[in-house]
């Protein structure tokens, strides 16, 4: 039975060479009691080789009959351990859905701001028909306000052309002014 094997330190990814050599280390153990030459066949077969085993072995060799080092790693790529996930704290994850939740209703509100307006986007003469109606209440107060004037003006001064003209404009300008104030009104309550 293989037990499984945990490298450790700097790991190698196992090559032709370096499994050749570990071969040589197995079959060098059969005829030496060496422990550390001994443990290269747990490598053998292995696709992960831990540096510092295949240095052991290395110097436990005669060096007329092994490799030269730097000619058995050639080639030969480290593994590198992948991390763990970081666990997200639980306020981290609240956060992250509220902000979540924020963006997609702006994406939202971006797609139906066309279809639908919202109250506070809406404006006080946002259609022609209450333009219309504005334009039209403004003349009928400014022409009753003439009337208004020049009868006044008429009654106090009798028939002079020039003073009932004048009562006139009065009555007019006074009736726009009252329009202005009901627009600042009207307006301002809108907003609210």
């Amino acid at each position: 039975m293989e037990e499984s094997i945990q490298p450790y330190g700097l790991v190698l990814k196992s090559n032709p060479a370096i499994r050749e050599f570990l071969e040589f280390a197995v079959s060098l153990a059969n005829t030496d009691s060496s422990k550390i030459l001994s443990s290269a066949g747990k490598y053998v077969f292995s696709d992960e080789v831990p540096y510092t085993a295949i240095k052991d072995i290395w110097f436990q060799i005669e060096p007329s009959r092994r490799p030269k080092f730097s000619r058995l790693l050639a080639g030969a790529s480290f593994v590198l351990p992948s991390p763990k996930p970081r666990e997200k704290s639980k306020e981290l994850k609240d956060r992250l859905e509220r902000l979540q939740e924020m963006a997609d209703r702006k994406e939202y509100d971006a797609l139906v701001r066309d279809v639908s307006l919202k109250k506070e986007d809406q404006q006080y003469f946002s259609s022609f028909k209450d333009q219309l109606g504005y334009g039209l209440h403004v003349i009928v107060i400014m022409f009753t306000g003439y009337l208004v004037g020049y009868a006044s003006f008429r009654a106090l001064f009798g028939h002079n052309p020039v003073m009932n003209a004048a009562g006139g404009i009065c009555g007019l300008v006074s009736a726009m002014l009252l329009e202005t104030l009901l627009f600042i009104i009207r307006s301002s309550s809108y907003q609210m």
